[in-house]
């Protein structure tokens, strides 16, 4: 199997830096998430990856070739960027049949992928009556019409519902299970933090952190959850002493990169009153906030970040 590999990548557009020496190795039979804040180059970097456009410095190749000189990149490289289009008067079935042809393979091959990601009972319906969450499945059945060594998945679960979400999970782990090389970007955080086995972070287009998900989440500071009545000026004071607070009420705050101790012992030296003081287990959200220095958590999911 095929591994992904971004080597001292850079890639400008006129004065602005959008990746900025970024290297990484996405290895067989894992599942490998791509975070980062918004703007922070991942598509950049995932369109360089797929040759949509060229790097400035630097490579990203698959299997150490560039992605225009594979030979049979349908049976390569499954993508699905964010925003996928398509037709709005043909038919899933007939998208896919074109797309088939295209890449050489058996025109056959789309109703087999309609079934495998539960689009069959809708093959013959016409793509404008879809909704999102069918479209993401059209977008991904479509990626794996070569049935590729290599997915590369730009936020794959954007309209999925949550029996979508978790079976988009299992699949993923199962092609990883095969030997197979999974890139997810995705906004998503506790949804990445079941699924993925490695991490790359990277802020401003560099590279920011990457390992195994345990690595990341134990090499961080822990996590307090404080109640106090005084909550605003305990963030302040928590603040000047370098941790990064997040007020999630008027009255509750989360501290990321201490101890209950050391929060303890500055609310007694401040005279701060404390109602509650609680250590909480590092999520891999927790982990992108400390790394990336954002609090933009938002959205209609929890665990999204904007």
């Amino acid at each position: 199997m095929s591994t992904i590999e971004v080597e001292s990548l850079t890639k400008r557009f006129g004065r602005t830096t959008a990746v900025d020496e970024l290297s990484f190795t996405v290895p067989p039979g894992t599942v490998t998430g791509f975070l980062g804040p918004n703007g922070a180059g991942k598509t950049t970097t995932l369109r360089v990856l797929l040759g949509l456009i060229s790097p400035t410095e630097g490579s990203a190749t698959v299997g150490r070739r560039p992605f225009r000189e594979l030979a049979d990149p349908a049976r390569t490289v499954g993508a699905v960027l964010e925003n996928a289009r398509f037709h709005p008067g043909r038919t899933a079935r007939h998208h896919l049949q074109v797309l088939a042809t295209a890449a050489g393979v058996p025109r056959g091959r789309a109703d087999e992928v309609l079934a495998f990601v539960g689009l069959e009972p809708y093959a013959g319906q016409r793509v404008r009556s879809y909704s999102m969450g069918m479209r993401q499945r059209l977008a991904l059945a479509a990626s794996l019409l070569g049935d590729p060594e290599i997915l590369v998945l730009d936020e794959p679960g954007n309209g999925l519902d949550p029996q979508g979400m978790r079976w988009l999970r299992d699949f993923l782990r199962a092609r990883a299970a095969e030997g197979r090389t999974v890139l997810v970007s995705s906004h998503v955080l506790a949804e990445m933090e079941q699924t993925v086995d490695e991490v790359v972070v990277i802020g401003r287009g560099r590279s920011v952190a990457q390992g195994s998900l345990e690595e990341l989440t134990a090499g961080t500071g822990g996590t307090v959850r404080v109640r106090s009545p005084d909550a605003e000026r305990l963030a302040a004071a928590l603040a000047g002493t370098g941790v990064r607070v997040q007020l999630e009420s008027l009255d509750t705050l989360i501290a990321r990169g201490t101890t209950t101790e050391a929060v303890g012992d500055l609310a007694v030296a401040e005279a701060i009153r404390l109602h509650e003081l609680v250590s909480v287990a590092t999520s891999l959200e927790d982990v992108f906030l400390e790394l990336t220095g954002t609090d933009d958590v938002a959205g209609p999911q929890a665990g999204a970040v904007r």
